[in-house]
């Protein structure tokens, strides 16, 4: 039999949102990928379908026009960004460029779960910090775990499931307790959504702190989940290893000429993105008037700490034609949609809110 490496034996599958299914033929919405429910942008899917007629040929390998157009944007050299199929794909490439077997990485959980099967498959080992309350970093804890074997550091804000966001003096505050030979990796990739003035918003970090590379996305608020293109900016010798990982080729000519498209478009993509934010503060107040208790969200996306009646409560949107992510024994996250979608989530919250169900026991009781 073929021989393969120890790492996978604990790896876990990677779970995708589930596809909403409806048996009574009803409206069925996904909820369950933090996908930007709207169509592309304007010009977007005539740059795409442009670009389509030559598939042909290979895409220019490195992605120059796109580099062009995100050094314009956000005001940094083309040597100190590199893009892949997807910010998760830029992960992985730094920490191919960083980690040996032994080496730790040290991130906040629960986070993103795609953090665990990247470290297992750099073959690195996972240092788990657990959250505080409101879905928050705990920065503190994290800066004390860093050991000599310590490689990178991933903080993701907003954080993905909670929605917490971290704030500009906080991270300061943190990475100054970070020595400056282990790399921080900031996953941004919901950094659109954000309305915390405090919150972090400087992708060229690496200007005050050469360790640091953010990663950004164009698969939430952009709109492009379906065609993979993510950056990563950090300083010159940062992005030159990360580029030596990179797989040739990663970007299709495709993806490229949409998301240089979707940039041009930046007036429309941000009057969609105050639709979604508008709608998850309604969402949230709604919630909370219902008598949920939900931490603050800066992400396109909300979290019902639930715990171990996170399984039923995703049985029971499902039910109603809406799928969410369910974290086993610890919460469900819900996806800010369409507002339609929104309203039919929220009439089931309204009858699992612990409120109502507080009411309901107590009546029970009496009988």
């Amino acid at each position: 039999m073929p021989r393969f490496r120890p790492a996978l034996d604990d790896i876990p599958d990677y779970r995708p949102g589930e596809p909403p299914l409806r048996p009574d033929g009803g409206p069925a919405y996904k909820l369950s990928s933090n996908e930007n429910p709207y169509p592309p942008l304007p010009g977007v899917l005539d740059a795409a379908i442009d670009a389509a007629a030559r598939i042909n040929r290979y895409p220019d390998m490195v992605s120059s026009a796109l580099l062009d157009a995100l050094s314009a944007r956000f005001a940094v050299s083309v040597d100190c960004i590199a893009v892949s199929s997807g910010s998760l794909a830029l992960l992985q490439h730094v920490l191919q460029a960083t980690c040996d077997s032994g080496d730790e990485v040290v991130y906040a959980w629960r986070s993103f779960e795609a953090y665990p099967i990247s470290v297992k498959l750099a073959g690195a080992t996972a240092v788990e910090v657990p959250l505080i309350t409101d879905g928050k970093h705990d920065l503190d804890a994290m800066a004390a775990s860093v050991t000599e074997r310590t490689k990178v550091i991933i903080v993701c804000s907003p954080n993905n499931p909670t929605g917490a966001s971290m704030s500009t003096d906080d991270l300061a505050s943190f990475l100054r307790k970070v020595p400056p030979a282990v790399i921080v990796v900031v996953d941004e990739a919901y950094r659109e959504f954000v309305r915390d003035p405090e919150s972090i918003d400087d992708p060229a970090l690496y200007r005050l702190h050469p360790n640091v590379v953010v990663l950004r996305t164009f698969s939430k608020a952009y709109g492009l989940a379906g065609l993979r293109v993510g950056m990563a900016i950090g300083s010159n010798e940062v992005i030159s290893a990360v580029r030596k990982c990179t797989t040739p080729f990663a970007v299709s000519h495709i993806a490229q000429e949409a998301a240089i498209a979707s940039l041009a478009a930046e007036a429309a993509l941000l009057e969609r993105v105050e639709m979604l934010v508008a709608e998850r503060v309604r969402v949230l107040s709604e919630l909370r008037a219902a008598g949920w208790e939900v931490p603050d969200s800066q992400a396109n996306f909300v979290w019902l700490p639930l715990g171990e009646r996170a399984g039923a409560f995703a049985a029971a949107v499902k039910s109603e034609g809406i799928s969410v992510r369910e974290f086993a024994g610890e919460g469900v996250r819900v996806s800010i949609g369409e507002r339609p979608a929104n309203s039919l989530f929220l009439e089931v919250a309204r009858r699992w809110a612990p409120r109502r169900r507080a009411v309901s026991a107590r009546l029970s009781d009496n009988n």
